[in-house]
């Protein structure tokens, strides 16, 4: 009776095992946004662990590098890493721009081709596509151009988006 009675704690334990924290390799990395204009960021993958940062901007592109139940491990531009629940990120494409002081946005991906907007470094933009060397991105005030990958953050190396 007493081998019965284990065997079934046994397995009701190895049922209810808590999961694991899930470290994604570099290929398995991806990037995501915030969601909201406000979103807690955390020391663990839960509501106890205490706030360690709080990002205040909507669509800010950020890279998840471990998964956990609901929870996220990302990493930003800054490289801080900290943890958000999922459903505080969403899967939109975003780039913010990297480089310091006004760049230049093309009307084609050439650096050769019009000058048609400048956007300095903190600007975030919605991306729609990117080739080897620029993305095409959709700016707030309705302007669609193209920047180098290099100016930018939110895309991984060598990615291609259509």
């Amino acid at each position: 009776m007493c081998v019965i009675i284990l065997s079934l704690a046994l397995i009701l334990l190895s049922n209810t095992a808590s999961a694991s924290v899930i470290e994604l390799t570099p290929e398995q990395t991806r990037f995501v946004a915030m969601r909201a204009d406000k979103v807690n960021a955390r020391s663990g993958p839960n509501i106890r662990y205490p706030i360690e940062w709080i990002y205040q901007q909507q669509n800010y592109p950020v890279e998840i590098i471990a998964e956990y139940e609901h929870w996220r491990k990302i990493r930003d531009y800054d490289g801080t890493i900290t943890w958000v629940r999922k459903n505080l990120l969403t899967n939109a494409r975003y780039a913010l721009v990297t480089e310091p002081g006004e760049n230049n946005v093309y009307d084609k991906d050439s650096l050769n081709s019009t000058v048609i907007a400048r956007a300095e470094n903190g600007v975030i933009a919605k991306i729609k596509r990117c080739n080897q060397a620029f993305c095409l991105l959709e700016f707030e005030n309705d302007i669609d151009g193209w920047m180098p990958r290099t100016s930018l953050y939110g895309i991984k190396r060598g990615e291609i988006i259509k």
